[in-house]
């Protein structure tokens, strides 16, 4: 009665959240496995950043409490965003649900399982439910311990939990809290056992990233604390390769550009979100930037380094957005040439500013809009991908691809690569002539003269 499933919506720091709580379960002798089938306990991490997130994550509580009927004894839990946004009132919807945790308490889930469990094993069929989503004092340390399959090579590194920019269409700041940061110490620490252990890329990972240690650290030289983090990552014999996500524009400052010019393994990729490219629709979501200063982020970054990849997210039908608006969305997109783009539909969460907004903008011209940045989104990709055919890229070997026929890696763009290769080459740093291109992927021979492939 120990087998779990996790399973996880949205986020990479939702995945993050769910490596550390299986490996804090692991710890307590319980079983981790990937076919919910099998399973005695299910987890559900979950979003709230849209509504159909949520609505994704009810139905499969839903579906899955069918199970208590034929074994009274299943455990279903409900973990983070949306138990810390609906938190009991979850119960109302779903009352088969045993454990609720909210997204600073998921260090006590063994705890809860096993309370649980005991009172499974005393003879209640069906135990007194636990509901936790109280803040807690320094959980952002909590989220330390990594699952790592055979011959992994990339790894997620939570560095900072919470956000405190509240922008109008966003529930984080209620679903995550405060903005906090974890000790430098411990963060370089940690990235140094997971090189031990074989990892070879680092994304750090927080709410706003790039606000890492503002009120933790001094900025020394005018390098603020978060580039001072990159600098001691990349001074890590083992690391080969750093990405971080999810920033802001405001945290691009003089310091953080130039270090894509300085610090040799922080890849030449970065997610750098927009929303709108409307001044008018910016101020109204709350965002302190403009479309000006946002354009001399992304310029400023491509002359550090010509061949920046970027990645952005957009709302499209913020309430109010005009079809100017949009179209000025549009010019920005298009001029900055993203190479992926996460377009998003804008989705009323209660709560939120926005949601009390007049001029909701209808369903329809959402759905146009949004087609509308994806189509143009491929032809950029396109027309990257196909400057890549002939070029040389230096390749991370990750191991072997879904289909079985060979291997995959990621360019430092973080494009994927498909190729022909030899097992031992894992987690190696390889040369690939790219041959031919999709929209999304890229087909390519080793360059290795006299090495096995």
């Amino acid at each position: 009665m120990n087998r779990v499933f996790i399973k996880t919506y949205g986020c990479q720091m939702n995945e993050r959240d769910s490596e550390a709580v299986a490996a804090m379960l692991r710890a307590r002798g319980y079983r981790i496995v990937n076919d919910e089938n099998t399973c005695d306990v299910m987890l559900l991490n979950t979003c709230s950043v849209r509504d159909m997130a949520e609505q994704k994550a009810i139905g499969k509580a839903g579906h899955v409490a069918q199970k208590k009927k034929r074994n009274p004894r299943f455990i279903l839990g409900i973990l983070g965003c949306m138990a810390q946004n609906r938190g009991a009132q979850l119960l109302d919807a779903l009352p088969d649900v045993d454990l609720i945790v909210g997204t600073q308490k998921f260090h006590q889930v063994p705890d809860y399982l096993d309370n649980l469990r005991a009172a499974q094993e005393a003879g209640t069929v069906l135990p007194t439910r636990i509901v936790d989503i109280a803040e807690e004092a320094g959980s952002q340390n909590t989220i330390r311990e990594h699952v790592l399959e055979e011959r992994q090579v990339t790894a997620f590194v939570s560095i900072q939990q919470g956000c405190n920019m509240d922008c109008a269409f966003c529930i984080v700041p209620k679903t995550r809290g405060d903005e906090r940061s974890r000790p430098m110490d411990q963060i370089v620490r940690e990235c140094e056992e997971l090189a031990d252990r074989g990892v070879r890329e680092i994304t750090l990972l927080g709410q706003i990233v790039t606000s890492y240690g503002r009120r933790d650290y001094t900025h020394t030289g005018g390098v603020t604390p978060f580039v001072q983090l990159l600098e001691r990552v990349n001074a890590i014999p083992g690391i080969k390769r750093i990405r971080f996500t999810s920033p802001h524009p405001r945290g691009f400052k003089d310091d953080l550009i130039a270090a894509y010019g300085r610090l040799e393994k922080l890849c030449e990729y970065v997610h750098l979100p927009l929303q709108s490219g409307s001044d008018r629709i910016l101020r109204a979501m709350n965002r302190p930037y403009t479309r000006e200063r946002y354009r001399q982020i992304v310029d400023d970054l491509r002359r550090v380094r010509p061949d920046m990849y970027f990645s952005t997210d957009i709302i499209v039908g913020f309430p109010g957005e005009t079809t100017e608006d949009f179209e000025q969305t549009r010019e920005l997109f298009d001029a900055c040439n993203y190479d992926m783009a996460y377009v998003f539909k804008y989705s009323i969460r209660t709560g939120t500013p926005a949601a009390e907004l007049a001029d909701q903008v209808p369903d329809d011209l959402k759905e146009e809009r949004n087609q509308v940045l994806l189509r143009l989104l491929e032809q950029n990709s396109d027309r990257r991908n196909a400057t890549l055919v002939g070029t040389t890229q230096e390749v991370l070997v990750e191991g072997p691809d879904k289909k079985g026929v060979g291997y995959m890696g990621r360019t430092r763009g973080n494009r994927i690569v498909h190729f022909a290769a030899n097992e031992r080459l894992i987690g190696e740093l390889v040369p690939v002539t790219i041959k031919r291109v999709s929209t999304a992927v890229l087909y390519g021979e080793l360059e290795l003269a006299g090495v096995e492939r």
